[in-house]
């Protein structure tokens, strides 16, 4: 049979293998501290394994139970020198329920069990308090018949107005005659309305709330949360019984809560508060404000009444013990200190990263261990503002947090209002009931984007994220009324130009102005950041298409441009009107036409992103989208287009017409485009090998672009476009008279890719796996279309979490592991990358860590988190002892 009870006291401790698991939380920290040599109250925990013993408190307790019972019980009389139920210097205790991880619905503290209506007179005369004593026997009946007759705790205060309108005491009673009544009057309650009688004896009393404590496991609650949880039914919980602490008694007593260091800082100081045991009770005195640890000196040390310096020691000896900032609670009893529990100190985001970074300084945890207290997806809370809560903020609606961050500002109703009030100054939320790429503009000024439809892997949501914007998508609640230039909230109409806030974490949507905290990377970011880089082994490049996206992704540590969109360069001012053009010509030399439109801008673009990256690699994806997403839609925009480009509307809508397709995600799109119409792969070649030249001129060193040909499926597909590549490169170095180097690899999106990724890797130089593509494809889900039933799939347990944010390691990622294998035997030297989404979520990094992928490509505001993920799974990798196929 397993040992049952595990003792403690100070300077010693009964332990076990799986402290946690044997002794619950509780225990397991008192076992601890009192190992550590800590003052802690001397005790006994009834480990997991006596509870499954007892089947969890179903019937009496097991006879061996309680025989180990009365034995721990007289091990602790002889510690504390008191007899429980003593006519003399009575034990009194408290019975703690804990598990091995927080649990909602398990037993409340028991306190003062061993008080009797005999044993509450002797406590009163050795004290000379029989108010505290009877107040103390007051709480035990409350308690204990709270939790083993399942008495109502409003009853007890019923019976104590009545007494108190009976007798004319104010808060509690004046003596010990009116002390004995109230519990005469509890006595007689419980056993005339429950049939029930608070034991006599001391042993009995505690038996009894071992077991009610033992059923507790499966209340409504408990097991509620062990289902969500997915906590086994077996763990079981633990009992953890000591001696009582008078904390609450009188001046020199307490209970405080202690920090081993100044979260503000960082820096080794003792820092929280302490609360007299006297202000907890109107008749002992006047509440008082906390003590503030912190701000004791020398002098206002005389006001702590039990050893500070104690206090001090022991919160530094557990730190170090446990290498991080720890939180100590502890109480005093009549002056004598003792700790009570112990775990790592709660801290924000900014807290955590300012902590690992000085205990690294103060040499108690070393750079990998700093890395791996830090978590990747906190980072997201000091790259972007948030919000400054408080009692007046009204919230219109609530959709899904889909890019983080918070914004306020004026609603605009459409991507052109939007251009113009930022153009004004004035801040602006788009909103809109979905985005589309001719939207990007409108996005791009926008301080904040909010839609009625979509989820968190939406046109909206994906962008958003791409250019750092708050967004929030699914704001169901919304009605847009755009004749009327309206939003309807439910009880509000909002007209366009009042103000909204948005927070795109939680994803609430809120009336009017809020006051936002703007973020501050401070130096102990960037050092965070400099312990991942040396830790790290995947390159962390960024997603980006204009300036000041690969400017802020340089900021951020990114390690040149793993994405770059060229079709987001297509939908502002002058340059959707040349795309239009090409799409409405009738034939080859009209597109050309429109194209050489189109060349100076795209060249202009790629030397400023070559420039930005300096000598970092680019990776450059031609036109991906089908044509219809250029086109205009409104009837408004289909006049316009016709004025504007000199064409009956007839010719617009008849050329929309002709390019509608029923899935155009698997349509005509990305290398398709380019075999259907090769005129546009040729001037976008032209424009990236003559902006590479201009580029390396400029900084004196050669510029290597990549170029990616999406949507491939076919080796002879990737053949084609890569012979008008190598066509126009050879143009090209003959007009200039100069050499350059570039490559030519593809975007892995397609099953069919994967499977014959030894054939195309003959040719790609390099892979960059489109994970939403891929998703997409593998499960054949559209993805703006997946929010509809994705969440149901995760709510239900279908699918652990949305494969469109964390890659589907059983799928998806099984797909990528094959093309990778292919493509290496093939050619070993052949870059492997991610550029979807997933390329800045933690879990997916860690999975391309094991795979071995030579890099993740995020948006610019994920790239901190990406690094910090990508260092954390290196080292996760390298401890468990995994081989790699390539480093």
């Amino acid at each position: 049979m397993p040992k049952r009870i595990f003792t403690f006291r100070c300077g010693e401790a009964d332990r076990t293998a799986d402290t946690v698991e044997s002794l619950g939380i509780k225990g397991s920290n008192l076992a601890l501290l009192a190992s550590l040599g800590a003052p802690v109250p001397p005790g006994f925990t009834i480990a997991t394994s006596a509870w499954r013993e007892a089947k969890g408190g179903a019937g009496e307790l097991p006879q061996g139970l309680r025989s180990d019972l009365r034995t721990a019980v007289e091990w602790l009389e002889g510690v504390t020198d008191r007899r429980f139920g003593g006519d003399q210097r009575p034990l009194l205790i408290a019975v703690r329920t804990s598990a091995s991880s927080q649990m909602p619905g398990l037993a409340e503290s028991v306190l003062d069990v061993g008080l009797t209506d005999r044993t509450v007179e002797v406590l009163a005369a050795e004290l000379n308090d029989a108010a505290f004593a009877y107040r103390s026997y007051r709480r035990f009946i409350e308690s204990y018949a709270g939790l083993v007759f399942d008495a109502d705790p409003s009853e007890f205060e019923d019976l104590s107005d009545q007494e108190r309108e009976k007798a004319g005491w104010e808060s509690e009673p004046a003596d010990e005659s009116q002390w004995r009544a109230l519990i005469a009057r509890y006595h007689d309650y419980l056993e005339e309305e429950l049939g029930a009688v608070v034991p006599q004896t001391p042993l009995q009393q505690l038996t009894e709330v071992v077991s009610a404590s033992f059923s507790s496991w499966r209340n409504p609650v408990a097991a509620s949360h062990r289902v969500l949880h997915g906590i086994s039914e077996n763990a079981g919980l633990a009992v953890t019984v000591h001696a009582m602490i008078f904390n609450e008694r009188n001046q020199n007593s307490g209970r405080g809560r202690a920090l081993s260091r100044d979260l503000a800082t960082g820096k080794a100081r003792l820092t929280g508060e302490f609360v007299l045991g006297s202000t907890r009770h109107g008749d002992l005195g006047e509440a008082v404000d906390p003590l503030d640890l912190g701000t004791l000196d020398n002098a206002g040390k005389a006001d702590f009444p039990a050893d500070f310096e104690v206090l001090w020691h022991f919160v530094q000896r557990i730190e170090a013990h446990m290498g991080d900032v720890v939180e100590v609670d502890f109480m005093i009893g009549d002056g004598e200190l003792f700790f009570m529990q112990s775990r790592p100190a709660r801290r924000s985001a900014a807290e955590a990263v300012r902590i690992a970074v000085e205990l690294v300084k103060d040499a108690i945890i070393e750079e990998q261990e700093a890395i791996l207290r830090v978590d990747p997806a906190s980072l997201d809370l000091l790259l972007h503002p948030r919000i400054e809560r408080g009692p007046d903020m009204r919230v219109l609606a609530r959709g899904m947090g889909a890019s983080p961050g918070a914004a306020t500002g004026e609603i605009a109703l459409t991507s052109d209002r939007a251009q113009e009030l930022a153009a004004e100054g004035r801040p602006v939320i788009l909103v809109r009931n979905e985005t589309y790429p001719e939207d990007i503009h409108g996005m791009h000024v926008a301080d904040g984007v909010l839609t009625v439809r979509g989820g968190t892997t939406s046109h909206a949501a994906v962008v958003a994220r791409g250019i750092g914007k708050p967004c929030v998508t699914g704001a169901g609640a919304l009605r847009i009324q755009p004749d009327a230039r309206l939003v309807h909230t439910g009880g509000s109409v909002l007209k366009e130009g009042d103000q909204i806030t948005i927070d795109g974490a939680s994803g609430e949507v809120i009336e009017g102005a809020v006051r936002l905290i703007r973020p501050t990377l401070s130096g102990d970011f960037a050092t965070l950041m400099q312990f991942a880089d040396r830790a790290r082994r995947m390159g962390v490049r960024t997603n980006a298409e204009r300036p000041h996206e690969a400017r802020a992704a340089r900021s951020f540590g990114a390690e040149g441009i793993g994405l770059c969109r060229t079709e987001h360069m297509f939908f502002e001012g002058d340059r959707i009107q040349a795309m239009r053009e090409m799409i409405l010509a009738p034939d080859e030399k009209g597109r050309r036409r429109a194209l050489d439109k189109l060349l100076p801008m795209q060249r202009s673009d790629f030397v400023e992103l070559f420039e930005i990256m300096a000598g970092l690699p680019v990776t450059i994806r031609l036109l991906d989208p089908p044509l219809h997403e250029f086109l205009p839609k409104s009837e408004g925009e289909i006049a316009e287009t016709a004025t504007t480009l000199d064409v009956d509307e007839s010719v617009v809508r008849q050329r929309i017409a002709a390019l509608e397709e029923f899935n155009p995600m698997l349509g005509h799109r990305g290398c398709r485009l380019a075999i259907s119409y090769p005129e546009i792969v040729e001037m976008q070649a032209r424009a990236i090998f003559e902006a590479a030249i201009e580029a390396g001129e400029r900084a004196g060193d050669a510029v290597v672009p990549e170029i990616m040909v999406p949507l491939v499926s076919l080796r002879r597909e990737l053949d084609f476009v890569k012979e008008r590549i190598d066509a126009v490169a050879a143009l090209v170095t003959e007009e200039r008279g100069q050499h350059f180097n570039y490559l030519v690899g593809t975007m892995i999106e397609l099953p069919r890719a994967v499977i014959r990724a030894d054939t195309i890797a003959d040719v790609a130089e390099f892979f960059s796996f489109g994970t939403n593509d891929l998703t997409q494809t593998v499960y054949g889900i559209s993805r703006d279309d997946a929010a509809n039933f994705l969440s149901n799939y995760v709510r239900q347990g279908i699918l652990e979490r949305d494969p469109f944010q964390t890659v589907d390691v059983e799928g998806v990622g099984e797909m990528i592991a094959l093309a990778v294998e292919k493509a290496r035997k093939v050619r070993p030297d052949i870059s492997l990358g991610v550029c979807g989404e997933q390329g800045g979520d933690p879990a997916s990094i860690a999975f391309f860590e094991e795979t071995t992928l030579d890099y993740v490509s995020c948006s610019p505001y994920r790239v901190p988190i990406a690094r910090l993920a990508a260092a954390q799974s290196a080292i996760r990798v390298n401890r468990a002892g995994r081989s790699r196929a390539r480093r």
